[in-house]
């Protein structure tokens, strides 16, 4: 067995998204503060950190585009874990997704992950400009398909152009949860790995960051 990380890592002042703040990570609880509570010898740290929901690697359930849609408490485990994985890999330089690319792929109940390599640029100026995307009728084939869970290497599963947002509605709508700015898909096969995209269980959030793996 292998364990693959395709999450990237989140520090202080790490801009995830271009308009949203970057996380502020820092001590609650110093180490050196610590000691006036304990015996010699002995020190914690206890870390403070404040970040929106969108910051890293991150996991989209319903709630996030549907009001009456499933949080991140209301979504089961079979959901999000153990998910038996298909991997697309897109050329380099297409930006339009469409549903061609999945043709022919058995998609029944899996961890779709789009791979497009644009996830070299994370935590640059260029990943905000001109990123790959799904079309909508990507996001229909996908949800007719009968996948579980699609996630994509990218700044955003959508076009973020216009002010719509059709494949975060087909999806999301039929309850698919999507994971965006996933890394390192190029070290998983085509299929067989089994993917893991677990947030913190949380009432009333619709997005959480996440630590994104798979098993070979």
């Amino acid at each position: 067995m292998k364990l693959v990380d395709v999450s990237h890592t989140i520090s202080a002042g790490l801009v995830t998204y271009p308009g949203l703040p970057a996380p502020i990570i820092c001590d609650f609880l110093s180490r050196e503060a610590s000691r006036e509570r304990y015996e010699a010898g002995t020190e914690f740290q206890i870390a403070k950190v404040e970040l929106v929901a969108n910051t890293g690697t991150y996991l989209d359930s319903p709630f996030h585009r549907y009001a009456n849609g499933k949080d991140l408490a209301a979504l089961p485990l079979e959901s999000l874990a153990e998910l038996e994985t298909v991997v697309v890999r897109i050329e380099d330089g297409v930006r339009e997704i469409g549903p061609k690319v999945f043709g022919g792929r058995a998609l029944g109940g899996k961890a779709v992950l789009v791979q497009t390599g644009f996830s070299r640029h994370f935590g640059t100026d260029r990943y905000f400009v001109d990123h790959p995307f799904l079309t909508a009728d990507a996001a229909e084939l996908l949800r007719a398909s009968g996948a579980r869970l699609v996630g994509i290497d990218s700044l955003n599963i959508d076009d973020t152009t216009p002010k719509t947002r059709p494949v975060h509605s087909t999806l999301l709508g039929a309850e698919i949860p999507i994971v965006e700015h996933l890394t390192n898909l190029d070290a998983l096969p085509d299929e067989g790995a089994h993917f893991f995209a677990i947030p913190v269980k949380i009432r009333g959030v619709g997005t959480f960051p996440v630590r994104a793996f798979c098993r070979i």
